[in-house]
């Protein structure tokens, strides 16, 4: 069987829909399938063509017995809707041609924006091949959520778009529940709708102790250290993260760690500055195969998103690497997200906004008693989502629709 999976992320880049992209496919080999990814060449989050590659029309590489197809794109940083919107609608169309020249029995195309469903749809028309769209975010919908845009006639065109590609796929494939009950409310048959949520690589994000050597790099050793690895963007709503930090200066020896990028970062190391924040650290994005090291030095694995309704049907994949590293979980998100967390034990959810719920759920789950019991807790949410297994379930869905 000829896999063809269109994502715009795929590693080098270390984000989320990079990770369960290239696991997936991985494992998908292991099971004999022949896999081709198209992609762009590695520039998440920055914008910027990482070292060794270069932004041609058209490349080749073998990354773990999986073909991958690099396209030309418009490169700009993970900010601003208009150039990335450009930088969306480019791969797109990169990715249509290429994928018109690769052999297929099914075709895959992932979110998290639908430019890259619109590719998968028209190349299912043109090689008639059957195809699969993989839905990540509610995207246009995350727009909205963001205060990016409201709407208008350009929303609703992307809405009509949307519900198209839904209508038009064999299979949808979904991260969470309350995805599948959304798509569903839009007329869509819930028999055609699968869910398979995101997971962890056991086999890397597994229990070690702190890298202490890291630990004195970074001046925290005898710290608690509160992190947050991620994207650092307008739905995370870190400032608010920030203000619960002022709050704890100078006292309970903890020190909140933020690593990632994004379009908030600047301001947030602005109000770091203006606040006198002595116990708020910023760092770069870190590779994929080395971030393990900088989760092993967390005492707490913070999570937050906007409070919005909307965040109600997202589960970060935050939550299952942390677990795997057995990292207790201090999350403000409300919905799915919570129940999975709070249902294995493996950490404590705050009201969102609320940064006395905040700092009374911080100081719980430092608790000696609590912190061990979440501990174990994460253990279990780790097997019960491991990445091996769900891309087994997924794996069948693809055969279901190949001829």
């Amino acid at each position: 069987m000829k896999i063809l999976f269109l994502t715009d992320n795929f590693p080098p880049e270390v984000n989320a829909p990079a990770s369960r992209t290239y696991e997936h496919c991985r494992e998908w080999i292991k099971s004999g399938a022949e896999v081709t990814v198209i992609t762009c060449v590695p520039n998440f989050p920055k914008g910027k063509v990482y070292d060794g590659y270069k932004n041609k029309l058209y490349q080749t590489e073998v990354m773990d017995g999986i073909k991958v197809v690099r396209v030309w794109t418009y490169m700009v940083p993970n900010k601003g809707f208009f150039k990335r919107t450009l930088d969306y609608i480019s791969f797109s169309v990169s990715s249509f041609i290429a994928g018109l020249f690769q052999k297929a029995d099914v075709i895959i195309a992932t979110s998290p924006h639908f430019f890259t469903a619109l590719s998968g749809r028209t190349l299912k028309f043109w090689k008639r091949t059957p195809w699969i769209m993989e839905v990540r975010d509610l995207w246009p919908e995350e727009i909205k959520t963001a205060g990016v845009m409201k709407d208008n006639f350009i929303i609703k065109y992307f809405e009509w778009e949307e519900y198209h590609c839904y209508k038009s796929a064999e299979k949808i494939v979904v991260v969470t529940d309350a995805y599948k009950k959304y798509i569903s409310e839009r007329g869509i048959a819930p028999e055609k709708i699968h869910v398979v949520k995101n997971g962890v690589n056991r086999d890397l994000f597994s229990p070690m102790d702190k890298d202490q050597a890291l630990l004195n790099e970074l001046g925290l050793n005898g710290k608690k250290v509160i992190g947050y690895i991620g994207t650092i963007g307008l739905n995370q709503q870190l400032d608010f993260i920030l203000k619960c930090a002022k709050s704890h200066l100078g006292k309970n020896n903890y020190h909140f760690l933020f690593i990632g990028e994004g379009a908030e970062k600047e301001k947030l190391k602005g109000l770091q500055k203006e606040w006198g924040l002595t116990n708020v650290s910023f760092l770069d994005a870190v590779p994929k195969n080395i971030v393990k090291h900088y989760i092993s030095i967390l005492d707490v694995c913070l999570i937050n998103l906007k409070n919005n309704p909307a965040n109600y049907k997202v589960i970060p994949s935050k939550i299952f690497e942390n677990a795997g590293m057995g990292i207790p979980i201090l999350m403000g998100v409300l919905g799915e997200a919570q129940q999975i967390v709070e249902s294995h034990h493996a950490g404590l959810c705050f009201e969102p906004d609320n940064e006395e719920d905040f700092n009374n759920k911080l100081n719980q789950l430092m608790g000696p008693e609590y912190y061990a019991t979440c501990k174990e807790g994460c253990m279990k949410l780790a097997a019960d989502f491991d990445r091996k297994v769900l891309a087994a379930r997924m794996l069948e869905i693809i055969k279901s629709v190949v001829k």
